[in-house]
């Protein structure tokens, strides 16, 4: 039995070391790449630096406002993607304010003007009536004409109210042109061919134009209709640019900070709590692979306010095994042998330890559903490293303290002071 707890105990050992050893610097095998945690987590606006540009909605009275504004987010978000922002975020922020946050720029006064304030677009018919707004496309892009066409064109789908009024004004104005304005400003003047019914129509380029002149015209067609296709009517409010420096300050602070303090946390354990203590120490530094291998995997953006609650589960963490080995010596100074003294140590200390935990767990669970931005950003760690403690505290710690019982060591001192 001393034997396989040993063994045990030094497999444990050696796994600890080398997942750790992965985390940090990740592993290639032919094609096959697992890339260090640090890369795999992406990094917050306030760690990264970039724009951050806040918006509010001007008019909330309108019917349906909830769901035109999760339209108005989503057409934000698309069209960020199309101009290649692919990693900004785009979040409601109270009831009528909209937060955009594009990390890891390079020129943060060009992306400011890139994201301002969104156009208002209007299709208009020979007689200057507007047929339908940006707000009734539900997407546009650049594609080719047809199957054998060389040439690009800009094709768009409506909702239902904007396919029926513009297979009126199709019909009606055929061979004349349907207006596009944007801002009251004439981009395009497409020649209606057919009768449109099906609210799905494209915008070919000039015959004259050459393939690549063709695509550049519908990449930018494209992207100004997509600019003023927003459900709702906003007006930017705040937009700040984040220096990168600050953030890169900040990973260090609280690189150094964690470092500091894990190393005191793990000499604290060892000198109050001898061989349980190297049971929590064991237990404290899977409890921190898993969380940070846990936000790779699901894409947790990392934060400030991120980093605050993985801290604060630390403290959790050790919290757990503090109460723990508290019942654990006061089961040893009643005269029970240390298998015995784990046993019931912990059948006395597991419900304190859980509705301690459960408690904290409500909490991050309300912050995530009410909560906006670095808030739920916050929760959102802090369910993570919650979980991961009340898992380490309760399974892993318990089944190290029970191998090191089973080494047979019989000096109470290996136990308690």
């Amino acid at each position: 039995m001393k034997v396989k707890s040993l063994i045990k105990l030094g497999i444990v050992a050696v796994l600890i070391v080398v997942v750790a050893f992965l985390a940090l610097n990740g592993l290639q095998v032919g094609k096959y790449i697992l890339k260090p945690v640090g890369s795999a987590i992406s990094l917050g606006l306030d760690l990264r630096g970039g724009v951050s540009t806040e918006y509010r909605v001007t008019d909330t009275t309108v019917d349906n406002y909830e769901s035109l504004l999760d339209g108005t987010v989503s057409a934000l978000r698309t069209r960020l993607t199309n101009a290649g922002f692919t990693e900004a975020t785009v979040a409601i922020q109270g009831n009528d304010r909209i937060l955009v946050e594009i990390p890891d720029v390079d020129d943060p006064e060009q992306v400011a003007e890139i994201i301002g304030t969104p156009a208002h677009l209007e299709f208009r018919d020979p007689n200057g009536n507007v047929v339908f707004e940006g707000k009734d496309i539900k997407s546009a892009g650049a594609q080719w004409s047809d199957e054998t066409s060389t040439k690009a064109g800009v094709g768009f789908v409506l909702n239902k109210e904007a396919s029926e009024a513009f297979a009126k004004a199709t019909q009606e104005f055929l061979g004349q042109s349907i207006s596009i304005y944007l801002d009251d400003e004439l981009i395009s003047a497409p020649t209606v061919n057919q009768v449109i019914t099906g609210g799905q129509g494209i915008i070919t380029s000039s015959a004259s134009e050459s393939t690549e002149e063709s695509v550049e015209w519908a990449n930018n067609l494209a992207m100004l209709i997509q600019s003023g296709a927003l459900p709702l009517d906003i007006e930017e409010v705040e937009t700040r640019a984040i220096s990168a420096t600050l953030g890169i300050e900040a990973i260090d602070g609280a690189l150094l900070a964690g470092i500091v303090g894990l190393a005191i946390i793990l000499i604290f354990m060892l000198v109050m709590y001898r061989l349980p203590g190297v049971a929590a120490d064991m237990a404290l530094l899977i409890y921190m692979l898993i969380v940070f291998y846990v936000m790779a995997i699901i894409g947790v953006q990392l934060t400030l306010q991120g980093v605050a609650g993985i801290l604060l589960g630390i403290g959790m963490a050790v919290d757990a095994n503090v109460v723990i080995f508290e019942r654990f010596r006061e089961e040893l100074k009643d005269g029970r042998t240390p298998l015995n003294a784990v046993k019931f140590g912990f059948r006395n200390a597991g419900r304190a330890v859980l509705d301690s935990n459960v408690t904290t767990l409500i909490a991050a669970v309300v912050l995530m559903i009410f909560g906006t931005g670095t808030i739920k950003g916050f929760a959102t760690t802090l369910l993570i490293s919650v979980l991961a403690s009340l898992f380490t505290a309760v399974v892993v710690t318990r089944w190290l303290l029970n191998l090191i019982c089973r080494l047979d060591i019989r000096k109470r001192s290996a136990y308690t002071r």
